[in-house]
C-alpha cells in the first residue's frame, strides 16, 4: 500500500517514512501544501497522513480541497494544535483522525491500521490467495497450506504486490517503482534475486509454479 506524507519538517518526515516503509508501506513525501495537494490528485494513495501547519496552503485547506474534488481517501491530521475548536473543524473539514504531536508511532501505526480495515472504496481487501499460498495483510503472515512461512519485509512486499495483481502480468518496473519505491532507472536484477528467495522460502517445485517468470517482462500471479 502507498502512503502519502504532507510534512514540512524533514525530520518529521524522515522518521514517519523509515518508519512506515519497515512496516512495509511504499511512502512519498511533500513538503508543502500545494506539492501534497497535487500529489494526491495526480494518483490513488491508500491513505494520507497531513500536518496542519503548511507552507502555501494549510492541511485544513489541502482536506477541504480533496473532498470538495470528492477524493475520499483517508485522512489523518497530526498537528501540535489542541484546542477543541481545532479537532472539530478538521473533522468537519472531511478527515478521518486527528493525532496530536507528539505522539508514539505504535499509535499513530494502529490508526492507520485502523482506517486501512474501515469500509469503503479506499479500503484492500486484507486476504489474497494462489494456490495453496495465503498472504494475510492485517496480521502480516504467510502461510501455505497452512505452514507458517517466514518473510523479511522486502519478501512480503513482493509477494504482496503480485497476489494483489493476481492474473496480470507486473512489469519489472512497476514492481521496482511500488516494491522498492525507487523512480529512476536501476538495475531490476534485485527482483530476481528476491523471487529466488521467495520461491525456495515456499517450496515451489518449479519456477513457473504459482509465481510466473514471464521472460523480459516481468513475473505473474497465477493459480
Amino acid at each position: 500500500m502507498r502512503l502519502l506524507i504532507i510534512e514540512d519538517e524533514p525530520g518529521i518526515a524522515r522518521f514517519l517514512k523509515q518508519g512506515l516503509e519497515e512496516e512495509a508501506f511504499a511512502v512519498d513525501v511533500a513538503g508543502t501544501g500545494p506539492a501534497g495537494l497535487a500529489l494526491a490528485q495526480a494518483q490513488p494513495y491508500a491513505l494520507l497522513l497531513v500536518d496542519w501547519m503548511l507552507p502555501g496552503l494549510s492541511g485544513l485547506e489541502v482536506c477541504q480541497q480533496l473532498r470538495a474534488a470528492h477524493n475520499r481517501t483517508p485522512l489523518i491530521f497530526l498537528t501540535a494544535r489542541d484546542a477543541v475548536a481545532d479537532t472539530i473543524a478538521g473533522l468537519q473539514a472531511g478527515a478521518n483522525d486527528y493525532i496530536k504531536k507528539p505522539f508514539h508511532f505504535e499509535e499513530l501505526l494502529e490508526r492507520i491500521r485502523v482506517q486501512l480495515r474501515a469500509p469503503g472504496p479506499p479500503a484492500a481487501p486484507e486476504r489474497f490467495q494462489v494456490g495453496p499460498i495465503v498472504l494475510d495483510v492485517a496480521t502480516h503472515q504467510v502461510h501455505k497450506g497452512g505452514e507458517e512461512i517466514m518473510l523479511t519485509q522486502k519478501e512480503f512486499a513482493l509477494l504482496e504486490y503480485l497476489l494483489r495483481h493476481k492474473g496480470k502480468v507486473c512489469r519489472r518496473q512497476s514492481i521496482i517503482e511500488n516494491v522498492w519505491d525507487i523512480h529512476f532507472e536501476y538495475n531490476t536484477g534485485v527482483i530476481d534475486v528476491y523471487m529466488n528467495a521467495l520461491r525456495k522460502k515456499l517450496k515451489l517445485g518449479k519456477e513457473d509454479e504459482y509465481l510466473q517468470t514471464i521472460r523480459g517482462i516481468g513475473y505473474a500471479a497465477r493459480d
